[in-house]
């Protein structure tokens, strides 16, 4: 009774029976088609004393090292469709599953860095910059120019990132402003020396 079911099978690439006998038949045919991609003599003997139609094993043969050769397993696909009227037994559809070609992923484009016009954010750097510069005029020192040039090579992408960056800018410069010992005037230097 399997092998005629698994002939049909082959021959129609679909039959219907009920779950039980679908699943055992399922078995049956993934070894077969297992069988036809090896391809040699030995295996078309073993899959003649199963099928018995020479021509449904010819076709097995050419077909599947072609149609599943990407595949190793999970040849066939049983869909339960309902029950039977007469007995009410759950039948199922048997079928010959056709794999989909795998698609090539395409490579992810790098995102373009923008210009300083382009964006927002940008005109919050320049004026963070613009406010580093006269900070260095007042008091220059090494640690206000890397500050200035750190802030000026670091873009935020987001607005918040440039209120943060805003607000790190204004502490740094704050902190400096309390390192720093206040420098005597001119007339003052004379006086004391």
């Amino acid at each position: 009774m399997f092998r005629n079911m698994v002939t049909s099978l082959f021959k129609h690439e679909r039959i219907r029976t009920t779950d039980a006998k679908a699943k055992e038949v399922r078995r049956w045919a993934d070894q077969l088609v297992t069988l036809a991609k090896r391809g040699d003599l030995h295996a078309r003997r073993q899959a003649m004393a199963i099928i018995r139609e020479k021509e449904v094993v010819h076709k097995l043969f050419a077909d599947a090292p072609k149609r599943f050769a990407d595949v190793n397993g999970g040849y066939t696909r049983v869909v339960k469709i309902g029950f039977r009227p007469g007995d009410a037994a759950p039948v199922s559809l048997v079928e010959l599953v056709t794999p989909e070609p795998k698609k090539k992923k395409k490579p992810r484009r790098k995102k373009k860095k923008a210009t300083v016009a382009e964006t927002p954010a940008a005109s919050v750097t320049e004026t963070q910059a613009g406010e580093a510069e006269a900070a260095t005029e007042e008091a220059p020192t090494e640690a206000a120019t890397e500050t200035a040039a750190t802030e000026t090579a670091e873009k935020p992408e987001t607005e918040e990132d440039a209120v943060e960056v805003q607000a790190e800018s204004e502490a740094a410069q704050e902190a400096e402003a309390e390192a720093l010992p206040e420098e005597p005037e001119a007339g003052e230097n004379k006086d004391e020396k």
